[in-house]
């Protein structure tokens, strides 16, 4: 098998693109590896062409594969890997946000963009190299798309920026940001950002993606040379409408399209003037037509021509459709402890857009166990997003989670993980459930802030209250006029060219997720995205503290209490006990649950502080090392000939030797004490092997008369 290997040099290491005939039936192909961390991309195109479609086909999956990292996936019954992980499908959404918007807005044909990991090193996360190997397949394919594009990480530790850090670096650094790129007459245009950040500044974002155009170039040009030597002429198509057909929607619209949209009653959704037009436009189309089936044509024409309007009253009038300036963002307000038995609950809302996030406190048991090809631990820290039809006024049959749902639980948990206390400072774990009841822009955003409010109605003392706010952007392209808009609603969001996802505290940002439709936007747009967004987002910390100033100081009384105490390694065999009798005992008689960890550090839950307090009163008399010279009140266990087992503490006893009972002689233990009766003891030596011998006689011990 034949094997074209092209090499760059990317942040002091290796980066290949491999050419090979391995999967010779995909429209495009290529391996991409950096370090020892490999992937392949299989990009491919439909022969079938799909008519009246308002929508791209494209799907964009990255699969892992616990062969890469030589392991065996699963439990002794199942042995395949089956559904991805959710971090396997946050790589498939941010890949599909970088090439997206590189396809002809008229090109309807479905595209397949399949990305395998193959070989992964535990130093180089594979998105990296999975986005650069999907640009490239496209690019060297017939499929029509406007690339390469380039990707990078960027991080910040000790105060200095890094190119592609791996694991450690990013877990020690102050910010992990991914952008991918385009060059455009001679320009680098951003065009997908993903970031999470301890409190970032909006000077360190704008300096890192400064720091990492000169490497993003390095990567288009890589690829540009190597496309220009091997890659295919690209397959023609026709637009999706044609422009006879055109002519005729425009002669039965005349101006009524224009009028709908510009004088539209102020507020939120508010294109229904305009929709109704769509059906009787269809119908005309249909009898003109009847044997062509032209009239699906109409939708796709209808949505170009929507856009158009909207962009245009917004640069040309300053007209947003809902009738706000550009900087203006719609009614704001929260509640806190709305629902009377959960841990923590708010309610948020900007305008149509409303949120119910439920927070629930559990033992470190709760956390949730992570087996996926890069992580393997546990994470007590959970944000899951739910997304129901009628938040958007329609009906669909109720299936589990979607693609969109685990990105939008994740940015926002990305968000707000920067705050989250330490195990240390408040051992529980926290899951978080946001509920889209109503949608009309940004709900991911709207999803931190309700969930902020959960967080201080529960009492969890976070660093900082966290807020998000969406910026967006309408722009011509042919002369380069654009406008940011603060708060974008559905309209601007389905219309509009940039989703601008912006969180964090007043002291910086804390995650941020762009995507747009155009082909990419430079620095300018991107500073002013940030400060839009950092005004925004002071004005809903504002909202949010005349509602909750701080976290509650006493948590629900419905949630469980958690105490947490450090024992001596070396005795958590004396907390277990032979076969788990020990701490089971303990478990069924507080009712409490009990989780220790290879360090000895002890964590008790359960619903009552009694109970919860005398567990850890037990355990710590368990540990508890006996001294010489210490007396005890203890219960005579055993007895022997030569002498008697006394209790001392839970799961220590000693022996009083039969001549240690009284001064004089006695020829049976009996004589003076039966089992269970309690008599004080004296500790009067420990032995090498950790034997304790007792002494009733030195502790004032008195046999009663018998």
């Amino acid at each position: 098998m034949d094997k074209e290997i092209f090499e760059l040099q990317i942040g002091g290491k290796a980066f290949k693109i491999k050419l090979t005939d391995w999967a010779p039936q995909a429209s495009g192909s290529c391996l991409v590896q950096y370090g020892d961390t490999e992937v392949i991309a299989n990009a491919t195109m439909s022969p079938k062409n799909v008519e009246g479609q308002d929508f791209f086909p494209l799907t964009v999956e990255y699969e892992e594969k616990f062969y890469a990292a030589g392991r065996i996936y699963g439990s002794r019954f199942l042995k395949r890997e089956s559904r991805p992980t959710d971090e396997a499908i946050l790589t498939s959404r941010m890949i599909d946000r970088a090439v997206r918007p590189l396809f002809p807005k008229d090109f309807k044909k479905e595209v397949q963009v399949i990305t395998t990991c193959l070989s992964w090193d535990s130093e180089n996360d594979p998105d990296i190299s999975a986005m650069v190997a999907a640009s490239f397949a496209l690019a060297i394919s017939p499929i029509p798309w406007n690339g390469p594009l380039a990707a990078i990480r960027i991080g910040k530790t000790n105060g200095s920026f890094v190119i592609n850090p791996d694991y450690r670096q990013r877990a020690e650094g102050s910010m992990d940001l991914t952008l991918s790129a385009i060059e455009k007459d001679g320009k680098i245009l951003i065009n997908m950002i993903e970031m999470g950040g301890k409190e970032v500044t909006e000077s360190e974002i704008l300096e890192a993606t400064a720091f990492a155009e000169p490497e993003l170039k390095k990567i288009i040009d890589f690829q540009k040379k190597i496309i220009a030597k091997i890659g295919k002429e690209k397959m023609p198509f026709a637009p999706a409408v044609e422009l006879d057909i055109e002519k005729d929607i425009h002669e039965f619209l005349g101006d009524k399209l224009e009028k709908a949209i510009t004088h539209a009653n102020p507020g939120e959704k508010n294109l229904g003037q305009a929709d109704a037009l769509q059906e009787p436009l269809s119908a005309f189309i249909k009898e003109k037509y009847p044997d062509q089936e032209k009239e699906k044509q109409v939708l796709p024409f209808f949505e170009k021509e929507i856009e158009k309007i909207i962009i245009r009253n917004i640069l040309e009038k300053n007209q947003r459709p809902d009738g706000r300036t550009i900087e203006e963002i719609r009614p704001l307000s929260c509640e806190v402890g709305v629902l009377p038995r959960t841990h923590g609950s708010g309610v948020f809302c900007r305008g149509l857009t409303k949120i119910l996030s439920i927070l629930t406190l559990g033992g470190p048991t709760d956390q949730q166990i992570l087996e996926g090809m890069e992580i393997v631990g546990k994470k007590r820290f959970l944000h899951h997003y739910n997304f129901p039809p009628f938040s958007t006024g329609e009906t669909a049959p109720l299936r589990g989670p979607k693609r969109r749902e685990i990105g939008h639980g994740h940015l926002a948990e990305k968000a707000l993980l920067p705050v989250i206390p330490s195990a240390d400072v408040f051992p529980y774990t926290i899951r978080i459930v946001s509920e889209a009841l109503s949608s009309n822009g940004s709900t991911s955003m709207a999803s931190v802030c309700a969930a902020t409010v959960a967080l201080m109605d529960a009492g969890v003392p976070i660093k900082e209250p966290v807020a998000g706010i969406s910026i967006g952007l309408a722009k011509d392209e042919q002369s380069g006029k654009y406008k940011v808009l603060t708060d974008i609603q559905g309209p601007e969001d389905h219309f509009g060219d940039m989703d601008f996802k912006v969180a964090g505290t007043k002291n910086g940002v804390t995650a941020i997720q762009m995507d747009i439709k155009i082909d990419g936007i430079d620095g300018n747009i991107i500073q002013e995205a940030l400060e839009r967004a950092k005004d925004a987002r002071l004005k809903i910390l504002d909202i949010i503290k005349k509602e909750i100033p701080e976290p509650r100081k006493k948590l629900s009384m419905y949630a469980p209490k958690i105490l947490s105490l450090q024992i001596n390694p070396a005795k958590i065999g004396e907390v277990v006990g032979p076969k788990g009798s020990v701490i089971n005992k303990m478990i069924q008689e507080f009712g409490v649950s009990i989780d220790i960890e290879d360090s000895g550090l002890v964590f008790i839950v359960g619903q009552d502080q009694e109970s919860v307090d005398a567990t850890a009163n037990r355990i710590k008399s368990i540990v508890r090392e006996v001294m010489v010279g210490e007396t005890f009140e203890g219960i005579v266990r055993k007895i022997m000939d030569f002498g008697a087992f006394v209790d001392i503490l839970p799961g220590q006893s000693g022996l009083v030797h039969i001549s240690k009972f009284v001064p004089h002689q006695i020829k049976n233990v009996q004589e003076v004490v039966k089992e269970g009766d309690v008599i004080p003891v004296k500790v009067v030596s420990i032995d090498e092997l950790g034997r304790i011998n007792l002494s009733a006689i030195e502790a004032g011990f008195k046999p009663r008369k018998r």
